[in-house]
């Protein structure tokens, strides 16, 4: 990086127009990624035709406020209703809403804007240190480096699975079995789906989402509304703790890091690196036990790990004209929108543009800090509704939330089946994580290793012969193995428990 250079693009942003459309950005961003359905793609997509009359600068700049804004916004509604807000804060709310549910709301907003922050932040020194380097990286992923990235993940379904590895296993296997509806990934000849054109694009992904959580936690409140106790929320600071810092310190730089990397190939995205840190995160932990009961390194791993992807998507857009993720795809867009071709010529003819962007997200995080800290209180306060009045709201805003995104009706109804379906597998213990990450993964993983046995004439050792591919293979095995070890150590601890209580 050229400090000199970086100064100019910081000084070419700082001033009243362009930060006013940073906060606006990521105000509408946190309010975005709160409100079910609403996810970061939507609210870039829907605010591109606006910059149009701005300068670059300026309407990228703002485009990434929305991004790093909805990315810790959908942590707001997963820590304090179950529901996550965006699919990327689905692994938070297995420890951030067990916390809310103990008073403990705010200590959980507090770490989830900090290690927002803190994975932002990394992700943009990543960015501007390693750009280069990681582009080069991501460009060697092809058909068998993408699947044995999506196994890598899937081998993760035995760390979200709760108590009983097996439930996880199956819950995990179901959703790879939904994963068969729609159209072939390489033939295009439509799978299960009864005739329905809706389900030619496979399951609807956030309806499906809104139902497992969102949904199957308003039936379960229903059930539970005469016995619920209420929740306050104690609001003693707006940052973290000392000790929770101390604590988490060490998983926020592991998992923005991680989150980064995994943000820079493109297609995984910020879903996929929550939950490989969080993974990470309750494997490298010394109570692994605490986990998915409100352990606050559940929070920061998450957190850290999904907006570490925010810079790393950006990396391969930058320096290939590749986007990282659907957000990044919009945001090329508008690039081309306003006369400009990201790639490696970028950093040739529009130099002052590429570091006005490095500076426009370190702004844009430094934002996000400032207002999830000023709403903390606010936020916290919808945990003490009476829960007569937050189911309803709850069930109205996942009804918008499903026919939002296709204006679909079928996809209500395909919310609320999979809501009951999330009612019954809460009620016999069931994980829903593993069915949510099996929908993330399971077509990349079908469609990549079909593709790479066409290619290699149906040879499987193109799975171990390429270094990335085996590597990350190899990685999945050890991960699986040492997940597998720390559960059933865990189990032991259990019952040795239940044994002296009795």
């Amino acid at each position: 990086m050229e400090l000199g250079l970086f100064i100019d693009g910081l000084l070419n942003i700082l001033n009243i127009k362009t930060i006013a459309l940073v906060f606006g950005g990521v105000i509408g961003g946190i309010l975005t990624g709160a409100l079910p359905g609403l996810t970061a793609t939507m609210g870039v997509a829907l605010l591109v035709p606006f910059t149009f009359g701005m300068e670059v600068e300026q309407g990228v700049v703002m485009l990434l406020g929305i991004f790093c804004g909805a990315m810790y916004g959908g942590s707001i509604s997963a820590i304090l209703i179950r529901t996550p807000g965006t699919p990327s804060a689905a692994a938070t709310l297995l420890d951030g809403y067990p916390l809310a549910q103990k008073g403990e709301a705010g200590r959980a907003l507090s770490m989830s804007i900090f290690s927002s922050f803190s994975g932002g932040m990394i992700s943009f020194l990543i960015m501007i240190v390693l750009s280069p380097q990681i582009s080069k990286f991501a460009l060697n992923f092809s058909a068998p480096e993408y699947f044995a990235l999506a196994v890598f993940g899937l081998s993760i379904i035995v760390s979200v699975s709760g108590n009983s590895v097996l439930k996880g296993i199956i819950a995990g296997i179901f959703g790879l079995l939904i994963c068969t509806i729609g159209l072939d990934p390489v033939s295009g000849f439509p799978r299960f789906t009864f005739g329905q054109l809706s389900l030619f694009e496979g399951p609807p992904f956030i309806p499906t989402l809104i139902g497992l959580f969102a949904f199957a936690e308003v039936f379960r409140g229903v059930e539970n509304i005469i016995t619920h106790a209420k929740v306050e929320a104690k609001i003693t600071r707006l940052l973290p703790s000392k000790d929770d810092i101390k604590k988490c310190w060490k998983t926020i730089i592991k998992s923005g890091i991680m989150g980064s990397f995994i943000g820079s190939i493109p297609g995984a995205g910020g879903d996929i690196a929550a939950f490989v840190s969080y993974s990470e995160a309750k494997r490298t932990s010394k109570n692994p036990e605490n986990f998915g009961k409100g352990e606050i390194l559940g929070v920061a791993a998450a957190e850290a790990g999904n907006n570490g992807c925010t810079g790393g998507a950006m990396i391969p857009l930058l320096s290939l004209g590749v986007p990282g993720d659907a957000v990044t795809a919009i945001v090329l867009g508008a690039f081309i929108m306003h006369g400009i071709q990201p790639g490696p010529l970028l950093y040739r003819d529009h130099i002052e543009v590429v570091y006005s962007i490095f500076a426009g997200l370190m702004v844009a995080n430094i934002v996000m800090l400032t207002c999830g800290l000023l709403g903390i209180r606010i936020f916290a306060k919808i945990i003490s509704i009476n829960r007569n009045i937050l189911l309803p709201v709850i069930f109205v805003l996942a009804i918008v939330g499903s026919y939002s995104m296709r204006n679909s009706l079928f996809d209500v109804w395909f919310a609320l089946i999979f809501g009951i379906i999330g009612y019954f597998m809460q009620r016999y213990d069931f994980p829903a994580s593993p069915i949510l990450l099996a929908l993330i993964l399971g077509p990349m993983a079908e469609s990549n290793l079909r593709r790479a046995l066409i290619v290699s004439g149906g040879d499987f050792s193109v799975f171990v012969t390429r270094p990335i591919s085996a590597i990350l293979l190899t990685l999945a095995v050890l991960s699986l193995i040492t997940s597998m070890i720390r559960q059933n150590k865990l189990k032991k601890k259990l019952e040795a428990g239940v044994l002296e209580e009795n």
